[in-house]
């Protein structure tokens, strides 16, 4: 194959799978933030408490969790096109049912199920990157690829907020469903997990040469190569045996405090607060994951060219940004909407800039392509260990104390212990080994 020609298939192919893979996940929102948007008129239908919603999202947190740890692993093995296709489908079909419910214990567990096949989609996804794209790009993809989640949470929200005002809140839950079967469909007829499946050669083999053709060395026909699974002896090394994967991964739990925190409250918060109509709480709280989703595209950039790669930086400078930000949020009063809709795009801006760089880009480099899905899937299961506490704690905290500061202040905590843990990887690179 002919360098020219090689380089145009790796730009067309890259392209679409990252453009399938970015619409897909952001698509995965639409059956998991939509509940954020029902949960008033759920708990003014059924008289629950904020302690009993708290619990039914965190029964969602702790099954991803528990997903995040196991589908990672799964999805080094088998890859994304096939594992995220069932995801879809299920997750799908259990919102569906969840409109049905009537009771608290059903609706716990349907949300709880949701919750394990909401977390086979980002692991997977964060491997088929990695298997397309060089250390050296992965800051710029990661902070690209972060914004989908975070766009598709505004839609999503603006779209449950438009149903439940006109239609009511189980069509919040039917209509994302249908939308999401078909983006399922899409996703199976366009992915392909690697380069090698594409006759393309191996990342590694396709930068090698380029290498060559820097140096004017002479050029040798590249052979593409199986996308070998190294056994789960080496992505669980890779993982559980990585000290920094520890320590990144306890940072993201203290971080999904504040994210994740936010996401299934503010609009409640806003609704308490401000004393408006769920629609007009959908559009002022899309704001935080849209600031989100520039947020992450400034911290890949920067980690890329200010930083050389070097993650830990960015994070830590954006995580003490977003605590003190939710904590300037808390103080903004209910009769001054527009300061609050800015400070809370702000929030999000820097909550999502550390988010995105540590659950996207710090998997492919520290747990290498091999194990980009298992390295994934455990920072990520941390991360919503933290959200399951995050969500009923702030439940809790509201209930028995009568105020939203308690809350507040559990979240801000959070962002702050998370820049202290990442400091200590302030100045660490991933060598460049076998595999990028």
């Amino acid at each position: 194959m002919q360098k020219e020609e090689l380089e145009q298939l790796f730009r067309y192919r890259r392209r679409r799978i990252f453009l399938t893979l970015w619409v897909t996940y952001g698509c995965f929102y639409l059956c998991r933030v939509n509940m954020s948007i029902a949960l008033p008129s759920i708990m003014k239908e059924f008289n629950y408490s904020k302690t009993d919603m708290g619990a039914m999202g965190s029964a969602f947190f702790i099954a991803y969790a528990i997903g995040q740890f196991i589908n990672g692993q799964l999805g080094d093995k088998f890859g994304a096109r096939k594992f995220i296709t069932l995801g879809i489908v299920f997750s799908s079909l259990l919102n569906i049912v969840f409109g049905f419910t009537t009771t608290l214990l059903a609706m716990t567990i349907i949300w709880g199920a949701n919750g394990y096949f909401q977390a086979i989609g980002w692991s997977p996804s964060i491997k088929t990157l990695a298997n397309w794209f060089p250390q050296k790009e992965r800051g710029r993809i990661s902070g690209l690829y972060g914004s989908g989640p975070q766009v598709g949470n505004a839609i999503s929200w603006l779209l449950a907020g438009y149903l439940c005002l006109h239609y009511g809140w189980r069509y919040a839950f039917w209509v994302p469903a249908v939308l999401f079967l078909f983006c399922g469909l899409h996703f199976y007829l366009s992915c392909r997990n690697s380069p090698e499946e594409t006759g393309l050669p191996s990342i590694e083999e396709y930068e090698r040469c380029k290498e060559r053709e820097r140096k004017k060395d002479s050029i040798a026909e590249v052979r593409p190569e199986r996308d070998e699974h190294l056994g789960f002896g080496f992505t669980l090394r890779q993982t559980l045996g990585n000290p920094r994967i520890w320590c990144v991964g306890m940072a993201y739990l203290f971080l999904g405090l504040v994210g994740f925190g936010f996401i299934f409250w503010v609009p409640s918060h806003m609704f308490q607060v401000q004393k408006t109509s769920t629609l007009n709480v959908a559009l002022r709280a899309m704001v935080f994951p849209l600031g989100g989703s520039l947020g992450g595209l400034m911290a890949g950039w920067l980690s890329d060219r200010l930083f050389k790669s070097r993650r830990a930086p960015i994070i830590v400078l954006m995580s003490i940004l977003s605590g003190i930000f939710v904590l300037l949020y808390s103080k903004i009063p209910g009769s001054a909407p527009l300061l609050s809709v800015l400070c809370l795009g702000v929030a999000g801006f820097t909550t999502f800039g550390a988010h995105i760089t540590m659950a996207t880009s710090v998997p492919m480099d520290y747990g290498t392509r091999k194990a980009a899905s298992s390295a994934a899937g455990f920072i990520d299961g941390l991360g919503y260990v933290g959200a399951a506490v995050a969500v009923v704690g702030a439940g809790w905290l509201v209930d028995n104390y009568n105020s939203w500061n308690y809350a507040f202040y559990f979240w801000a905590s959070g962002a702050f212990i998370a820049s202290i843990l990442m400091g200590f990887l302030w100045k660490y690179v991933p060598p460049k080994g076998r595999y990028m």
